[in-house]
């Protein structure tokens, strides 16, 4: 578990699982905290826009999605929908002195996060799942990661001069 520097800054890592406390907080691993340190203390979390899941992290995830949206020009379908999606779907959740974040009650009854909850570090950004729809998402990813990497390597020797198709 832990971050990583790179030239990038910090990354998220690992998988812990956590338990929701009745006021719906969370303490997020130390090594989130550093990774997602920045202008405020706490983390930007939003609803993911890729799969049933919350998704966090700190400016840097912040200032990446900021800048997608205004590669797009003002009205354009698609920045309307990610504006809505991300600026209008994010909360700034702050640390309390224990390290822990409040889940908002509406992200949690959409997500059904209610007890033991998996947070999962993917890069500049992590993941808030219930645990156990979590678990079978990790077997359907490492699954498909599995078949895209062989995949991708049939296509490598494929593309390779002198080798035959």
């Amino acid at each position: 578990m832990g971050r990583r520097r790179t030239g990038q800054g910090a990354v998220f890592l690992s998988t812990v699982e956590k338990q929701l406390d009745a006021k719906r907080r969370i303490v997020l691993p130390q090594e989130f905290r550093a990774a997602a340190a920045g202008p405020f203390d706490g983390v930007f979390c939003f609803p993911s826009i890729e799969a049933n899941c919350l998704e966090g992290g700190g400016q840097a995830l912040f200032e990446t999605y900021r800048g997608l949206i205004e590669e797009l020009p003002f009205g354009d379908p698609l920045r309307t929908a990610l504006e809505t999606s991300v600026y209008g779907g994010m909360a700034r959740l702050a640390y309390d002195t224990a390290g822990r974040i409040t889940l908002p009650e509406t992200f949690c009854e959409m997500f059904g996060l209610t007890d033991w909850v998996a947070v999962v570090g993917m890069g500049e950004r992590f993941q808030i799942w219930p645990r156990d729809e979590f678990r079978a998402h990790r077997e359907r990813q490492l699954a498909a990661a599995r078949d895209g990497l062989s995949a991708f390597r049939t296509q490598q020797r494929q593309a390779r001069p002198g080798t035959a198709a």
